[in-house]
């Protein structure tokens, strides 16, 4: 198993990542995530694998990648889909400096699940508090 971490480019928090999925999800079923290159590790992919979302600078949510196929752009060009399930993990929190297209992450290296109760009482506080909060390595 291999996961994949990528950045949520215009995405303002977990909400709206989700918001747009569930979009794109409605107008061209399945859920999936196009992107230029193939993985060359998509069995190990599709063997339990994530992709671990970077959404303001921060390592916050995943997705389990549930297939990779080939897909095509809009103009048809061809390209990767990874198909994802829907569901949003929230991970502890880790910052990462912006990067093009994606990169491999080890299992052993990837952020922790966080609990629903972890996650409820983040949700309550400011967005910026929350960002200051992640930055001090206060906040998973």
């Amino acid at each position: 198993m291999i996961h994949l971490v990528k950045l949520a480019v215009g995405v303002k928090d977990v909400g709206h990542l989700a918001e747009i999925q569930r979009r794109r999800a409605q107008a061209e079923p399945p859920l999936r995530h196009r992107t230029r290159s193939m993985p060359k590790r998509a069995d190990e992919l599709r063997n339990g694998g994530s992709i671990y979302w970077v959404v303001g600078g921060l390592v916050i949510v995943r997705q389990r990648v549930l297939d990779v196929t080939l897909d095509a752009w809009d103009d048809g060009s061809p390209c990767a889909g990874l198909v994802l399930d829907p569901a949003l993990v929230r991970v502890a929190a880790r910052p990462m400096r912006p990067f093009q297209g994606w990169r491999y992450l080890a299992p052993e290296d990837a952020p922790m699940d966080i609990t629903r109760d972890a996650a409820t009482i983040e949700d309550k506080l400011p967005p910026e508090l929350r960002r200051d909060l992640r930055a001090l390595a206060l906040l998973p």
